[in-house]
């Protein structure tokens, strides 16, 4: 089973980085988000990517195309006709297509535009900005069970605000933080789709999350798995920095591997 991956957006909420590179590519812990989330499938067994590119690109071309180059200590020989000699090349089990999915197409027009590489079979689908501790292969069987078009993840995001305990009167008691279960359940992506939802995407300014989804959603098609594990998306630079820090004190949930 495939699973695609959407990079192509412009990042303008984190544009401290992406000026220089797609957000997908912007390094945590040294690597980028994309890498991250595509050795959290690779855990539960899922090889294969299709990489839905479209800002700059040729950043995430040249990545893949150069991939030995950076997970590899090599030896530059000038004095032997520029010989190169690589040692300890690490290898990832990965086949990756790289598809250019134009500069301004909508999130439903990008997965429209891969149709041809998923082979008329069921696939996954997540976000290249978002980690999560997600058991990939509880929420595969999770879809096969309920055999609806889609599934999509559901999180509880926790509230980045304390919350006021007020009385009747508005005088403030207490500040609290706010508990992650306070919050409704929204999107977070690491979906499953069947090619069906093709049929539910009209072109390039579809916006999958409004009229596909919602379509899906009104004819009893698609279903929520629950996470109530660790999710986290890199929108913003404090996002990076926070991932960063869990990197960086050996505690990310989502790195399994």
């Amino acid at each position: 089973m495939k699973t695609v991956i959407l990079a192509g957006g412009y990042g303008s909420r984190i544009s401290e980085e992406s000026h220089l590179r797609p957000k997908p590519m912007i390094e945590i812990g040294m690597q980028p988000v994309l890498w991250h989330i595509m050795k959290s499938y690779s855990y539960y067994g899922h090889n294969d990517f299709v990489i839905c590119a479209g800002y700059m690109q040729h950043v995430i071309k040249e990545y893949f195309s150069n991939y030995y180059l950076h997970r590899a200590d090599i030896t530059f020989d000038f004095a032997k006709n520029n010989e190169m000699t690589i040692h300890n090349n690490v290898a990832e089990s990965w086949r990756v297509t790289v598809v250019d999915t134009g500069l301004d197409t909508m999130t439903g027009g990008r997965i429209r535009r891969i149709k041809d590489y998923v082979d008329g079979e069921a696939f996954m689908m997540t976000y290249g900005d978002g980690v999560c501790d997600l058991d990939i292969g509880g929420l595969l069987e999770f879809h096969k069970r309920h055999g609806k078009i889609a599934t999509l993840t559901a999180i509880q995001p926790g509230g980045r605000f304390g919350v006021l305990e007020t009385s009747e009167e508005g005088l403030i008691r207490q500040f609290a933080e706010k508990h992650i279960d306070d919050g409704g359940w929204i999107n977070g992506g690491f979906m499953v789709l069947e090619p069906e939802v093709f049929d539910y995407i009209e072109g390039d300014s579809t916006v999958f999350e409004r009229g596909p989804l919602e379509r899906l959603a009104s004819d009893g098609q698609l279903v929520a798995y629950k996470h109530k594990g660790f999710w986290q998306c890199m929108d913003t630079l404090r996002d990076k920095l926070y991932l960063d820090g869990l990197i960086g004190k050996n505690a990310a949930p989502w790195i399994k591997w």
